[in-house]
C-alpha cells in the first residue's frame, strides 16, 4: 500500500510541471527581438516563441511547415506591421483564428525617403529606446487581454524592463554627444537607423533603404562613395544579417574604415555578442562611436 502511494505521488510530481506549462499562456512573435521583449514582460507567466531564428533575415523570410506547426497551438501573436514583415499576413492567415497584435500601435512612423518603399513607414521603430517602451506596453497590454489572471505580473514586468530600457538612454546619449560635429554621420547597408539617428541627433547614409529592396547595385554604391568622399566621412558599417561586401567596397574606395558590425533586425544567440535586446541596442551603440572616434 505504501509503495502504490509512493508511486502515485512519483507520477503527480513528473506530471505536474507539464501540466503546468500546457495552462500557461503560449505567445508566438514574428522574430527574435520582439520574442526577447515578450519574455521580459512575460517573466515565468507565459511561454515565448519567435518564428525566426537568431541572426535571420527577417524581411523577406519563408516560414517553413515546422514554422507552422511552431505556431498552430499558440494563444497569442505579437508581430511588428509596418511593413516589416512582408511574409507574416500569409502566414497569420494559416494560424486561423489566433488572437494576434500589432506591437508598434501608438508609434508616429517615419517615412522611408527612397526605393521602391519610398513614403511608407521605416518599421524599424525599435532602434528608438524610447518607442522600445511603446512596444512594451502593447505586449504587455495584449497578454494581459489573453490572459487576465496574469495581468498584474504583465504589466509589473512591463514597468521594471522599461526601467531598464530607460536606464540604458542617457549612456548612449553621452556618448553620442561626445562625437565631433563632422563625425556624426552613420553610413549603414540598410536604412535601418533612422529612429536612432533622429533620437542621438546623428545624420543617416545608406546603401539601400530596405533589406527586400536590391541590394549594393553599382548605382547604390557610388551615390555612397560620392557623399563620403564630399562629406569627408571617416567609418562605414554593416549589419549582421547581410553581407558586408558593399560597404567594405565603400571603405576602401573612399579611404573610410569599415567600422564593423551593426545589430538591428535580429539577437544572437544567447552565447553570442547580442543575446538580448539591451545588449543590442548597447553593442550597436559602443561600435558605433567606437569607430567615429577613432582618429584620422
Amino acid at each position: 500500500m505504501v509503495k502504490q502511494f509512493l508511486l502515485v505521488l512519483a507520477l503527480l510530481a513528473s506530471t505536474s510541471p507539464a501540466m503546468a506549462d500546457e495552462n500557461r499562456l503560449k505567445v508566438v512573435t514574428s522574430f527574435t527581438i520582439l520574442a526577447d521583449m515578450a519574455s521580459n514582460v512575460a517573466g515565468d507567466a507565459a511561454d515565448v516563441v519567435s518564428i525566426t531564428k537568431p541572426g535571420a533575415e527577417i524581411h523577406g523570410y519563408q516560414p517553413t511547415p515546422k514554422d507552422i506547426a511552431k505556431a498552430r497551438d499558440a494563444d497569442l501573436v505579437l508581430y511588428n506591421g509596418l511593413n516589416l514583415e512582408l511574409w507574416f499576413n500569409k502566414f497569420l492567415r494559416r494560424l486561423k483564428n489566433v488572437p494576434s497584435a500589432v506591437v508598434t500601435d501608438g508609434i508616429e512612423p517615419m517615412a522611408i525617403g527612397e526605393g521602391s518603399y519610398q513614403g511608407k513607414p521605416n518599421p524599424h521603430a525599435w532602434m528608438s529606446p524610447t518607442d522600445a517602451q511603446v512596444y512594451v506596453d502593447n505586449i504587455a497590454n495584449a497578454m494581459a487581454e489573453a490572459d487576465p489572471k496574469n495581468a498584474n505580473t504583465y504589466h509589473a514586468n512591463a514597468e521594471n524592463y522599461k526601467q531598464q530600457i530607460n536606464a540604458l538612454i542617457d549612456p548612449l546619449r553621452s556618448a553620442l554627444n561626445a562625437l565631433p560635429e563632422n563625425r556624426r554621420w552613420l553610413v549603414t547597408s540598410e536604412g535601418a537607423f533612422s529612429y536612432l539617428i533622429r533620437d542621438f541627433g546623428l545624420k543617416e547614409l545608406y546603401l539601400w533603404p530596405m533589406n527586400a529592396d536590391s541590394q549594393g547595385t553599382p548605382k547604390q554604391v557610388k551615390q555612397v562613395i560620392d557623399t563620403v568622399r564630399a562629406e569627408n566621412i571617416t567609418a562605414v558599417f554593416s549589419e549582421s544579417t547581410v553581407s558586408a561586401k558593399p560597404a567594405q567596397q565603400v571603405a576602401r574606395e573612399t579611404d573610410a574604415s569599415y567600422g564593423g558590425v551593426l545589430y538591428v533586425d535580429s539577437i544572437s544567440k544567447a552565447d553570442g555578442p547580442v543575446p538580448t535586446y539591451l545588449d543590442l541596442i548597447r553593442v550597436t551603440t559602443e561600435t558605433i562611436v567606437n569607430a567615429l572616434s577613432e582618429p584620422d
